[in-house]
């Protein structure tokens, strides 16, 4: 089987979704590249784009979509809940298959030089950073779109000049693991509790290991969110928060409501909720099912697991 890289861009539009189609298309252009889906929410602003490419097509593929997006996307009209620094906001790359986190690194460093190009300035972050405490992408994101021209003053870029692109700001660029981005819904509009919540799930703050969170508000669902990343879902897989946080949640008189999947997740992550909500299951699809309604992803909106679940998007007939 080829080698393939995931690539994960994230973009400060959640809106135009003609734009975010001409995106999709710059990075699917690029020989080897395929785009995979276009996970795009318009209250937050904001999307993720999700790609596979073979690491000798992946730069290519990303160069290209940064640079539509830098010319199409002004950062001084966008407004969304979600931290940002600029217009191709961040962009992580992911080993997949075949390749090491070495790999990604070196792809990340090919990547800042093209959107050094640009004009566009920013760090890495991850695995790829060149400084400790920028390996966590909320510190290199910390001060955002706003306070971008203050933090090149006081911290130089890896890549780009010392000042902001004048409509696409800055960027970050990783090398990671795959990540499950994972929100949950509560039944309150009370910004305050989401956030003492999500407080309470994140590992910087003595909750679950490997996890981030932050709280805010939801205008599509009409409620507060905690808003999460899981950054190695080996160690916390997406079932224990759904029920940490409703153990939290339920000492505040609060339910979790359903939840969201932004981009895609690891068939493993899937396997291990199937065997904590569906153990006596014999049949897969009583798996799945078991799986679905008690990670509550089928309460917000469709969820299709085929399109969702990395290796069977890929066309992969691995079985649960």
């Amino acid at each position: 089987m080829s080698a393939l890289i995931e690539h994960v861009p994230n973009f400060s539009e959640g809106k135009d979704h003609a734009l975010l189609e001409d995106i999709a298309a710059a990075i699917a252009s690029a020989p080897g590249a395929r785009v995979l889906e276009i996970d795009a929410d318009p209250y937050a602003n904001r999307a993720v784009i999700t790609c596979f490419a073979p690491p000798e097509a992946v730069v290519e593929a990303a160069a290209r979509g940064v640079a539509e997006a830098v010319r199409r996307i002004d950062m001084r009209q966008h407004r969304g809940v979600h931290p940002r620094l600029g217009a191709a906001d961040v962009l992580p790359f992911v080993p997949w298959r075949g390749v090491t986190t070495a790999d990604a690194v070196a792809a990340a460093q090919a990547l800042g030089d093209r959107v050094g190009a640009l004009g566009v300035p920013g760090w890495f972050y991850g695995a790829a950073a060149t400084a400790p405490h920028r390996r966590l992408l909320h510190e290199v994101r910390r001060g955002e779109w706003e306070g971008l021209g203050e933090k090149l003053l006081r911290e130089p870029p890896d890549f780009g000049p010392n000042t902001p692109h004048p409509t696409a700001g800055g960027a970050a660029i990783g090398a990671r693991d795959v990540l499950i981005a994972f929100n949950l819904c509560l039944n309150t509009q009370d910004l305050r509790l989401a956030r003492r919540l999500a407080r309470s799930l994140r590992e910087l703050a003595g909750g679950l290991p490997a996890v981030r969170a932050i709280g805010w508000w939801h205008e599509g669902y009409g409620c507060a969110q905690v808003s999460t990343n899981l950054v190695d879902w080996r160690v916390t897989p997406p079932h224990v928060v759904v029920e940490r946080l409703k153990v939290l949640a339920g000492e505040l008189g609060l339910e979790v409501t359903g939840t969201e999947l932004i981009g895609l997740m690891p068939l493993g992550a899937l396997r291990v909720a199937a065997a904590h909500y569906g153990p006596t299951a014999s049949e897969t699809d009583a798996r799945l099912q078991a799986a679905l309604v008690g990670l509550g992803l089928t309460q917000l909106r469709p969820f299709h697991p085929r399109a969702k679940v990395i290796e069977w998007a890929l066309g992969g007939t691995e079985p649960l």
